[in-house]
């Protein structure tokens, strides 16, 4: 079963790199990021599982937090959106709460936060000032299979109404999770010192390391007696 779990992690998570040297300040800088998104997800009720966080360099990444929904969504609420853009910004937010600055390693999340905020108020209709409209369809015109642009559709002032509703959401999913990080600071440093010691820590662990109780495991039926 060890082989089937390691198998599953090179595919989600990607090839861990061992061979690369960090540092003892760096690594601390990425237990605390990873610490963070890992509170967060645990915190906001509804969110899918944490299935495993670690600081060994996987794949592009530093540290990894991989959660895994319980079964397959094909429909995604306002509230599960709203949801994922805390999680993501946790990381960003617990490295201000600990180190008072900021680091590169958030590149991507705020890459994807963007993407996701923008997505809801251009395309799905989640922004209730912006309204269920669309803004912004593909041009035509296509080079090696790759959209050249996006065509102009709207005026500068809904430009200016779209951008402002975009940084809306993501400074209030911000506030958010900076508000969690702040007041369980106590779990936050918890979950990163299991972390450093032992670098990846599964879901059951991460709640350990949160003080969080585990379900009592179902007793196995009784075998049949033969005879």
């Amino acid at each position: 079963m060890q082989d089937f779990e390691d198998s599953k992690d090179k595919v989600l998570m990607g090839v861990e790199r061992r061979s690369l040297l960090i540092s003892e300040p760096e690594k601390r800088w990425i237990a605390y990021h990873e610490a963070g998104h890992a509170l967060v997800s645990r915190m906001i009720p509804g969110s899918d599982p944490v299935h495993k966080v670690t600081i060994i360099p996987r794949g592009q990444a530093l540290g990894l937090t991989q959660r895994l929904p319980l079964d397959d969504k094909r429909i995604y609420s306002r509230a599960y959106c709203l949801d994922q853009l805390a999680i993501m910004l946790a990381g960003r937010e617990a490295e201000q709460l600990v180190f008072d600055d900021l680091s590169t390693g958030a590149h991507n999340d705020i890459d994807n936060a963007s993407t996701l905020a923008r997505k809801m108020v251009c395309e799905w209709g989640m922004s209730e000032i912006v309204g269920p409209l669309t803004f912004g369809s593909p041009s035509e015109e296509i080079f090696l299979g790759r959209e050249l642009g996006v065509r102009r559709t709207f005026s500068e002032e809904t430009a200016r109404t779209i951008d402002s509703e975009i940084r809306r959401i993501i400074d209030e999913q911000a506030t958010r999770a900076r508000n969690i990080v702040t007041s369980r600071r106590d779990k936050l440093d918890a979950l990163a010192k299991a972390l450093l010691e032992r670098e990846t820590l599964t879901g059951d662990e991460v709640d350990r390391a949160l003080g969080i109780e585990l379900p009592e495991p179902k007793p196995k039926p009784a075998e049949p007696v033969a005879g």
